[in-house]
């Protein structure tokens, strides 16, 4: 059975293209998401990248170690693929802020948002989370002010009318 992966990174890329800052770095939260990053850089004008070299000490535990790559006086683009206890974002955000970052926005697709992670959130210094409606978000998340989520209907809508057309889906990732 064929299968197509569908990415939420044009709508993730939509948005952060609309909230451009002149001086914006895109950070890989870890060395494993680094092409992921490099993509968004690109795709931002060539937007300069640094990545957050992190140890995992256990599961749902991490400890950020250097940041490499130009963060001070920047408004820094985090992307990932979820977030769950938010332990790591939050720990992230703040090595950034704690190395010059002025803004923090972290760019999610799937918020899991397990245990204390909405409190942690609203306790950090970042400034904003962006996420996707791929898992509905509590009442709490809709209610904490640095979340903002973003819907993935269009672009399913448009992978299924292309599956159904024949026509490519991979094209939609494709500048």
């Amino acid at each position: 059975i064929p299968v197509d992966n569908v990415y939420a990174s044009p709508v993730l890329l939509g948005d952060a293209w609309k909230q451009k800052q002149e001086k914006m770095v895109v950070v890989s939260p870890d060395v494993g998401g680094v092409v992921r990053a490099r993509a968004l850089a690109k795709r931002l004008d060539d937007a300069d990248l640094a990545i957050i070299d992190k140890r995992r000490p256990r599961p749902n535990e991490s400890k950020v170690m250097n940041i490499i790559g130009p963060v001070d006086g920047r408004t820094c683009v985090l992307i990932d693929d979820m977030v769950d206890t938010a332990g790591t974002l939050c720990q992230a955000a703040l090595a950034l802020k704690e190395e010059g970052a002025v803004k923090v926005v972290a760019y999610i697709t799937h918020p899991v948002l397990s245990g204390a992670a909405i409190e942690r959130i609203s306790k950090s210094v970042l400034d904003e989370l962006v996420v996707t409606n791929t898992i509905p978000l509590t009442d709490a998340a809709r209610a904490c002010g640095r979340i903002r989520q973003l819907s993935v209907a269009g672009l399913l809508a448009e992978t299924v009318r292309r599956i159904s057309d024949e026509e490519s889906v991979s094209s939609l990732y494709i500048d």
